[in-house]
């Protein structure tokens, strides 16, 4: 069940890689159904907090009426960056499932783990890795076309 919710958090990370963000995508579920969905918007939105864990849970709460999610799980092709963790744990959600580790700002574990600290009131489980590959892949192609395109305008630059 989780691959399944993460193919859907897939397709929303290709919906910002269409729009020139970086492909994140994100899925919250209840009881097994969709509540929300969002993929990552802080160019087009300007906005530095419009990550796809944030449009998601932003949507969620919306729909449900509640700032607090409990019981929603959060399917994220991505390591939630210490910003996500954090509205992520205040949500108050069950579980976060993602794709892919972030060696440079992943909080759940690749630089720092706010999800153990036990000094915090509230544990949302995390379970990483799922569809791992898939996400790494089109996070990896997404940059080297964004290189690609830099070189590009750089050669065009200097004539």
């Amino acid at each position: 069940m989780d691959s399944d919710f993460m193919r859907l958090a897939l397709a929303e990370a290709q919906k910002a890689a269409e729009l020139g963000e970086v492909p994140v995508g994100a899925v919250v579920v209840l009881d097994g159904e969709i509540v929300a969905t969002g993929f990552n918007q802080p160019i087009s939105r300007s906005d530095p907090s419009a990550h796809a864990e944030m449009v998601a849970l932003r949507a969620a709460a919306g729909k449900l009426g509640n700032y607090r999610l409990p019981g929603c799980e959060l399917y994220v092709t991505l390591e939630p960056c210490i910003m996500c963790a954090g509205a992520i744990m205040h949500a108050r959600l069950a579980r976060v499932v993602y794709a892919a580790t972030d060696p440079k700002t992943g909080a759940a574990g690749s630089v720092i783990n706010p999800f153990e600290d036990r000094r915090l009131n509230h544990h949302t489980e995390v379970v990483g890795g799922v569809l791992a590959e898939e996400a790494s892949q089109m996070l990896s192609a997404f940059f080297s076309e964004r290189r690609r395109q830099q070189k590009a305008a750089r050669d065009v630059l200097s004539g």
